[in-house]
């Protein structure tokens, strides 16, 4: 996995239609995670400690639960919080939880000339580069393009950080969301877990979209 690219981050509009073609092609050089954040970050607690706490019964004796747990403990390093251990009280309490369903998306594809008016006898269909005219001639036009609905899966992560001298209080709430052409927590979770985090904690109310170069 490779360095962030900071230079994509875009509105999230473009983000879906843009990584919708991604899951078409199977393109896998970068991945994009749509992050979402609030907070109310309170000041100097760099050395505090914290917990995690189980947002559901699903999640106890959960390996898969256990494996994204460690992901987070790795990562969680950027909030200068320390995890507590040894029976030390903690001050915050880490929720988080995830999942993948199925959504769908539009990808802008290149309309068939034939079946949208093109080739021999056809009307023109598009503009902007080398195409056919409307009698079959090379002219100046290049293909239409259309907005086709195609499934996608959306894998989740969300992550809460409760302080608890603030009667706890929500002072962190972040969700990663990325795209696949079938349902893979598994392989979109680092991803995930590196977005949430990623310049914590970030602007309160804040969206943006962060690319990743994948090995």
């Amino acid at each position: 996995m490779g360095a962030l690219n900071l230079s994509a981050v875009c509105r999230s509009g473009r983000f879906w239609l843009a990584l919708s073609v991604a899951v078409l092609s199977g393109c896998s050089s970068t991945m994009a995670a749509r992050v979402t954040s609030f907070q109310q970050w309170p000041a100097g607690v760099e050395g505090q400690r914290y917990q995690f706490v189980q947002s559901n019964a699903d999640q106890s004796n959960n390996l898969e639960y256990r494996a994204y747990q460690d992901m987070v403990r790795a990562a969680i390093g950027a909030t200068g919080l320390v995890e507590a251990t040894g029976g030390v009280k903690p001050r915050f309490n880490v929720v988080f939880d995830y999942g993948a369903r199925a959504t769908q998306v539009v990808t802008r594809q290149p309309a068939d000339p034939y079946f949208y008016g093109g080739g021999f006898g056809g009307g023109y269909y598009g503009r902007g580069g080398y195409g056919y005219g409307r009698w079959g001639y090379p002219g100046y036009w290049g293909p239409a393009y259309v907005d086709v609905p195609v499934q996608a899966f959306r894998n989740e992560l969300n992550l809460r950080i409760l302080d608890t001298a603030a009667g706890n209080a929500e002072v962190y709430r972040s969700s990663a969301v990325a795209l696949s052409g079938q349902p893979d927590l598994v392989g979109t979770m680092p991803i995930l877990v590196r977005a949430i985090f990623d310049n914590f904690p970030g602007n309160n109310g804040s969206e943006r979209v962060i690319r990743y170069q994948m090995d």
